[in-house]
Order: C-alpha cells, then sequence, then structure tokens
C-alpha cells in the first residue's frame, strides 16, 4: 500500500468515526438530555385536554354589591369539524338549533363562521377562535333546551350542551356599568398567541373594562384532566386531574347606588337638552373623591345592556354597538371621548395669568368684542360686563378679559417670531394641570386628549404640510372655496406658528384644545385638594374568595399643580362664586351644600348627518362641600347646549343622592354615603339568591 492511499484511509476513518460520534451524540440528546421535551410531543399526539372552567371571581362595589359575578348557567354549543361533514355542511342542523333556541337562523349561522371565512364586507358576530373547539350559540340555555340536544343526539349531530358558570350582571342598585365592568369573551386565535399568558381553547375571559383590565386575577385557574387515547379516540389511561381553582374577587371603589343615580342623571341631562331642541348625542359623568382619586362613580351615554353577551350577541346587536347612528353605544365616553373645555378651561387660565404675574384682585375691562389683528373676537353673546374684577369674571364666565391676557402674553413672548427663553404660561399651566397625557386610570382604552402646544403645532404641521401645499389637486372639489383656498395657502407657508388666534382660543378652552372629562374631573379634584392630580383608581381590592386581601390599591400622585396657595385660595372663593353670583347660580344658589363649579359651552366647527350645524357642548366642573371638598363631578353632554341649563342640572341630582338632599335640607341618612365614604373593605356575598335589591 503506498503512502497516498494509506492517507486516504486514513482520512475515511476519520470521517466514519466523525459520523458515528455525531450519531451518537444526537441520540443521547434525543433519549436523555431532551427526553422530556419529546415525551410530552408525543403525549400531545394521544392525549386529550378536558378542560374545565373556573369559576370567575366577581367584581363588587365598596360596599359588597355583587356588579359581575358567576352563576350556574348551560351552554349549547356547535361542533364545526362535525357538521361541516353533513352533505349540506351543516345547515339543516343549524335551523333546528335556531328554532330551539329562539333565534334568527342568520344569527346564529354567523356566530359559527370563522371571521377568515368571511371574506368581503362586515365581519361582526363571527366566530374568532378555530372549528376545533366548542363554538356557544347561547349561554341562556333552558333545562329543557339542553335536554332536547342532549336526548336527540341524532338530530343534533355536532351540537352539545353542558352546565358551565356564566357571567351575570345582576344590577341589583339599578347600575348599569357595562363600560366600567366590561365584558367576557371566549378565548380567540390571537389569544392563544400571547406569550405572556397560557389560555385554553374553551376558556372565557375579560375583553373589556375591568374584566380585562383585571383578568389575571378574576380569570381563576381551570381544572384540567389529560387523558391518553388509541388510534380510534378510545380512553386507555388519564395523565392527570386537576380541580378547577376559583378566581379572586374585585373590591371597586364604585359605589353602586350612586352609580345608578349618576348614569340616571347623565341620561336625564340628554334628554333635557333634546327637548330644548338640541341634538344631544352623547354623554358622561365622573364622581372622584378628590383626597385619593377613586372613582366613586363613572358613566357614559348612550350606553347597552351588558346583559348582551352572556345571551349571545346578535350580528344586529354587534353593528348597533359601533353605530355612528346610534351614537356608538360601545365608546366608553369619560375615558375614550375627547370635547373643548370652553369655559371650565379658565380655572386653568387663572393659574397661567397669576404665574405671568397678573393680579388676582385688580379689575379688569370686559368688554362685548376684542380686535385681534384683523378679527373681532366676541363675549359670549357679545355682552359687555364693564369693569369687574377677576373672582367676576369667572362667575359671569367673561371670555374678552383672557382675550386680552392671551394676546399681551403672546405678544411679549415674540408673537409670529418666537423669542428664546419662552414664557408660553398658558401651555405650562395646561401640561401641569395633566392635559395631552393619559391620566393613568385602570380602565383599557384612554384617551390623552390635546394639549396644542408649539411642539404639537409643529408635528401636526408636518403631517399634512403636503396636503395644505397641494390642496387644489388633493382637497374635494367642494371644499375649493376661496375662503378654504386662501387657509391652506397660509398653513402652508407657517402652520407650524402659534398665531394670535391660537393663543386667545386657548385661553378659553376653544380652538384645537381637547380634554376627556376624565382629565377633566382630575384637574378640578385637585382644585378642591389643594394641587395634588391624583391617578384615577376603579380598584381597591383583590380578595380571595376565603377573604384573604391579595392585593390593595393605594393612593398615586400623577403630580401637582403649578399654582401656588393663594392662587389655589382665589379659585376656591371664584368657583363658589359661580354658583352664587354667576351663571350656576340658577341651578345652585339654593342648594343646602355649598357647591363649587363652573359652567362651560364649547363650540364645534361642523355639520351633523342631516346637513344642520353643531350644537355647542354642555359642560359642567364642580367639587363639594365648598369649605371642605370631598367629591369633584364632572359631567358633559355632547351637543346638549348650556353648561348651566344641562349639565349642571344633572350634578346637581348627583349631589343630591351623595349629601341625601331632599325638601330643601341635607339628611345624611337619605345618603348613598349615610357614613361617609367606607375606608375598610366589606364582606362578600355572591349568592345571588340570598340578595335582593338594596
Amino acid at each position: 500500500m503506498n503512502q497516498r492511499s494509506r492517507l486516504n484511509l486514513i482520512f475515511i476513518q476519520i470521517l466514519v468515526s466523525s459520523l458515528l460520534l455525531a450519531l451518537l451524540g444526537r441520540l443521547f440528546y434525543l433519549q436523555i438530555a431532551n427526553t422530556g421535551a419529546y415525551k410530552t410531543a408525543a403525549l400531545s399526539i394521544q392525549s386529550r385536554d378536558v378542560v374545565t372552567p373556573a369559576v370567575r371571581g366577581a367584581i363588587v362595589d365598596s360596599s359588597g354589591i355583587p356588579m359581575a359575578v358567576d352563576r350556574p348557567g348551560l351552554v349549547i354549543t356547535v361542533d364545526r369539524s362535525t357538521i361541516d361533514l353533513e352533505p349540506d355542511k351543516g345547515d339543516a342542523i343549524l335551523h333546528k338549533v335556531a328554532t330551539l333556541i329562539g333565534k334568527n337562523f342568520a344569527d346564529v349561522y354567523r356566530s359559527t363562521r370563522l371571521c377568515g371565512e368571511i371574506l368581503q364586507g362586515d365581519k361582526t358576530g363571527c366566530w374568532r377562535g378555530t372549528r376545533y373547539q366548542p363554538i356557544p350559540v347561547t349561554r341562556t340555555a333552558t333545562q329543557a333546551q339542553a335536554l332536547k340536544v342532549l336526548e336527540n343526539a341524532d338530530k343534533f349531530k355536532g351540537i352539545d350542551a353542558s352546565s358551565v358558570p356564566i357571567r351575570s350582571y345582576p344590577s341589583l342598585a339599578g347600575e348599569n356599568g357595562s363600560h366600567v365592568l366590561g365584558y367576557v369573551g371566549s378565548v380567540t386565535e390571537q389569544d392563544l398567541a400571547n406569550t405572556n399568558q397560557s389560555y385554553y381553547r374553551n376558556e372565557v375571559i375579560g375583553k373589556a373594562g375591568l374584566e380585562y383590565q383585571y383578568n389575571k386575577y378574576l380569570r381563576g385557574t381551570p381544572g384540567v384532566k389529560t387523558v391518553i387515547v388509541n388510534r380510534k379516540e378510545s380512553i386507555t389511561s388519564q395523565a392527570r386531574n386537576t380541580a378547577p381553582v376559583p378566581g379572586d374577587n374585585l373590591v371597586t371603589n364604585i359605589n353602586a347606588k350612586l352609580q345608578a343615580v349618576t348614569e340616571k342623571a347623565l341620561a336625564s341631562s340628554v334628554m333635557r337638552s333634546r327637548s330644548q331642541g338640541y341634538h344631544a348625542d352623547s354623554g358622561a359623568a365622573v364622581v372622584m373623591n378628590v383626597k385619593t382619586g377613586a372613582i366613586l362613580a363613572i358613566a357614559s351615554w348612550p350606553t347597552y345592556d351588558p346583559t348582551i353577551w352572556e345571551k349571545g350577541l346578535t350580528t344586529a346587536q354587534a353593528a348597533a354597538l359601533y353605530s355612528a347612528s346610534n351614537g356608538v353605544p360601545a365608546l366608553s365616553r369619560p375615558l375614550q371621548g375627547m370635547f373643548p373645555p370652553a369655559s371650565t378651561f379658565k380655572a386653568i387660565s387663572v393659574v397661567a395669568a397669576a404665574k405671568a404675574g397678573y393680579n388676582m384682585n385688580s379689575t379688569y375691562d370686559c368688554p362685548a368684542q376684542v380686535k385681534i389683528g384683523n378679527r373681532y373676537f366676541k363675549n359670549f353673546e357679545a355682552k359687555s360686563q364693564g369693569k369687574i374684577n377677576m373672582q367676576t369674571a369667572i362667575a359671569v364666565s367673561c371670555d374678552t378679559i383672557w382675550y386680552q391676557i392671551a394676546y399681551d402674553e403672546w405678544v411679549r413672548d415674540g408673537g409670529l417670531f418666537p423669542k428664546s427663553g419662552l414664557h408660553d404660561y398658558f401651555f405650562k399651566a395646561a401640561a401641569s394641570f395633566g392635559l395631552g397625557k393619559i391620566t393613568g386610570i385602570d380602565l383599557p382604552g384612554e384617551a390623552t386628549g390635546r394639549l396644542p402646544d408649539r411642539a404639537w403645532k409643529e408635528r401636526f404641521y408636518l403631517q399634512n404640510k403636503d396636503f395644505y401645499c397641494n390642496f387644489q389637486t388633493k382637497a374635494r372639489k367642494a371644499d375649493l372655496t376661496p375662503f378654504l383656498i386662501a387657509i391652506a395657502k397660509e398653513n402652508c407657508t407657517d402652520g407650524n406658528v402659534i398665531r394670535a388666534g391660537d393663543a386667545v382660543n386657548f385661553s378659553i378652552g376653544q380652538g384645537d384644545t381637547l380634554m376627556t372629562p376624565l382629565q377633566m374631573v382630575s384637574a378640578y379634584a385637585a382644585i378642591a385638594n389643594g394641587g395634588t392630580l391624583y391617578q384615577p383608581q376603579v380598584a381597591k381590592a383583590i380578595v380571595t374568595p376565603n377573604g384573604k386581601i391579595v392585593k390593595e390599591f393605594t393612593p398615586k400622585v400623577n403630580g401637582h399643580i403649578d399654582a401656588t396657595p393663594e392662587t389655589i385660595s382665589f379659585l376656591h372663593k371664584a368657583l363658589r362664586s359661580v354658583n352664587q353670583i354667576g351663571t350656576g347660580a340658577p341651578i345652585f344658589a339654593n342648594f343646602p351644600v355649598p357647591v363649587s363649579g363652573k359652567t362651560g359651552t364649547g363650540q364645534v366647527v361642523g355639520k351633523n348627518p342631516n346637513g344642520s350645524p353643531f350644537d355647542d357642548i354642555s359642560w359642567y366642573a364642580s367639587f363639594a362641600p365648598s369649605d371642605k371638598p370631598q367629591y369633584a363631578v364632572v359631567m358633559v353632554v355632547s351637543q346638549g347646549g348650556f353648561g348651566a341649563t344641562s349639565s349642571a342640572v344633572g350634578v346637581k341630582d348627583i349631589y343630591s343622592a351623595i349629601f341625601g338632599v331632599s325638601g330643601g335640607g341635607a339628611d345624611p341618612k337619605n345618603s348613598v354615603y349615610p357614613k361617609g365614604i367606607p375606608t375598610g373593605l366589606p364582606k362578600i356575598n355572591t349568592k345571588l339568591d340570598t340578595l335582593g335589591k338594596p
């Protein structure tokens, strides 16, 4: 054997040895190192999980009244993997099911269609899970309906009935609470893909409101029985069997009786505005504890029946929730509604003016109108109030004083050519109140409002510059009017500049300024308590079913308003004057409890679907008692007209319930808080059959 052959043989030996070592290493990895993972994978092929949902924790008010609780129920489900094998794809079976449960076939059919199967058009009411899990068509079946399904399996192939916990919203105090409580729904593919949670396909989980926010506590732990099956799907053995663990209960700061009163007062204000000829398309109301930020009641209008989820949402109901003609009931106005704050904003302007050096004890001219550039800015209803002090100016809601102050400060900051070291007193005062930021309430989907300061102006300009500069080619033909063309040309040139009109409009809460009702109640609560902005908090504590405290929620501070004690003291006097001699006096002058507040009437440019101009937005923001503030109450009615004649009346109704006002006097025994706002935790009774209406 020559040298070359010997080298080739050695090379082959090394190669074979390497392959053998690699094979042995792989066998070691499969058989020993990673045996657990492959054992699990093998078992998953021949195992089946039978999941028993846990009883979901209750949501109760501050006195222990259940607002959301599980109750025993019967669910009828459809197995698509079975009915799809029928010649007609299961249509005849679904017709029988629809007749049995008293629903339209179209709704039952839609509720069993995967959203991906609906290629075009509206997808509301479709199934967001998979065809391999039971699809519920009703969660409120009667025993007779369930028995008919179970006793006629040959006629109801792929249909099953079983006993499951059903989420119930008992409304024991007459409250609706749909926007704050939220709702539960079946697990979707998106939920299953969430790496932060581990769900089973037949679970129901929180989808909105508190149900979503605190789902990890309320959910509990499902029971799982894993069985091993052979190729014929016959059970050969059982791998595990764990019992379900009930979820924890959520105690809230909400008072169910006050919640019901607040909802009723808001709805009455909307109807009152409509009776006066206004469109009044939506509204919101919030009650807050000024000393802690606790949310005591929070209402949105229009609302919807929270029980529609447990009954099974129909296509028509799903569409109605997001219908503009219905006012989009699914939208939570306290958190997501953004409105121009109008004259309620003047409390913030007081802080700005005081910071700029204006004397709150001096007198100022309140003319009928003020000329800024080539435009006249008018007082409300173009009335002149003569020479008045600032306290009276707040009481009667003079606009022209603020036009002059805001314009003067704009000029001092350089006007169209801003100086370095800008004071921007008005923008900075608004920022210190939290405008333009979420409050951080423990509910999902909160909007930020809008603080149209210089940074916002620049961002907005960059986003829209191309449209402005090419207005005549990009705008609708109907918008190509000489006025709009001129505006577009001006915005193309210097749309990022704060103009005089921007400054004066901002000072009275108009122009591009937007606030949520939640931001407004936080601002007035801060004025009431001396300057502390608290984070609004709905949850009070998490408690186990046996009463053990898992977590208590303590007050959180978001910041402090940039105002001196003297300025806050002035605001207390001025806001009290509103209800003594000013715009709120017709409503609160004879109220037995002193209330401080501010009316607001916001003007909006635009038209309703019927072509009529938008009506004014009605605001009332307040706190009480004036001498020792404890509650802040805010109400807004979109297109509701004047603040005093609509929202202020609704707020008065809320205070009447809080203080037990009746017959010209206040009796704590008639109050929703006869012993004051509770500080401790209540006893929780979730057995609805033992509870009556409070």
